[in-house]
């Protein structure tokens, strides 16, 4: 119904010089290139801005979050910080403090808190478990006394990146977490956004084959004869190569079934 009442024009590419000197005076498009000489943009310039508001007066984000990783260490280990734990807290409070991420430790740990204040189930994963920090604000539950931590997984001075804490919320009450962030920083500082993985030629046989009772050691051979450039079709020629019978109806419902799941959504992830 929108039609193109959404985009200004049609043109999603940018004209030639030609085109463009078809359309407007040479002096309008001279004075371009005055504007672009006073540009010195660069994607170096792009940085991770975080919010203020979680750190307490009094406090900078370095010592706030010495004063809670302290604080959760005493309750972690109500007998005393392990000296290789210790040794390891300090390390990583180094390198945190060197790149500068206090403040997204800080988020993540205040989103954590709302959550467990109120019930919510929740845990981090992935490589924060290699982190003495994130187990002492309470963000992850490895214990690192009880193992060797690989922090430089975690967070690398090499990759001079932010680190990538992923923290699962129990869904029945995820929407609580989401509404306390909004809440907190505002709409307009907040968002949604969705990975949807679609169907390949690959995964919609692999599905459809185990779906349909094939041995999986069977499907994987067919499987692998398919790769993403043969652009979404199954190579049903294939099959004799993988051991199956092509007229064989349980064969052709396989690839008829297959064929039809390429583009189809696969799977949804989201985050907030």
């Amino acid at each position: 119904t929108a039609g193109r009442a959404l985009a200004p024009n049609a043109e999603q590419h940018l004209r030639s010089r030609l085109r463009l000197a078809q359309l407007y005076p040479a002096g309008l498009l001279e004075e371009t290139l005055e504007v672009a000489a006073r540009c010195h943009f660069s994607l170096d310039e792009l940085r991770y801005e975080y919010p203020d508001e979680i750190v307490p007066a009094g406090h900078t984000p370095t010592t706030w979050l010495r004063a809670i990783t302290d604080s959760g260490a005493a309750q972690r280990y109500p007998e005393g910080l392990p000296a290789r734990v210790r040794a390891q807290v300090e390390h990583e409070l180094a390198l945190i403090a060197e790149l500068s991420f206090e403040p997204y430790f800080l988020t993540v740990a205040d989103i954590v808190r709302f959550a467990r204040d109120r019930g919510i189930l929740c845990q981090g994963r992935g490589s924060a478990a290699n982190s003495a920090v994130c187990y002492c604000i309470g963000i992850t539950e490895v214990d690192p006394s009880r193992m060797n931590v690989l922090f430089e997984r975690f967070i690398s001075r090499e990759r001079n990146e932010p680190p990538d804490i992923d923290v699962d919320f129990e869904h029945q009450r995820r929407e609580e977490v989401m509404q306390y962030i909004y809440d907190k920083y505002g709409r307009h500082r907040a968002a949604l956004t969705a990975t949807v993985i679609s169907y390949r030629s690959r995964s919609a046989i692999r599905d459809v084959g185990k779906a349909l009772g094939i041995d999986p050691q069977r499907i994987e051979p067919f499987t692998r004869n398919h790769q993403w450039w043969d652009g979404g079709q199954i190579r049903a020629e294939r099959l004799r190569e993988a051991g199956f019978d092509p007229a064989a109806p349980i064969v052709r419902h396989w690839v008829t079934l297959s064929a039809l799941l390429p583009g189809f959504p696969r799977h949804l992830s989201q985050h907030t």
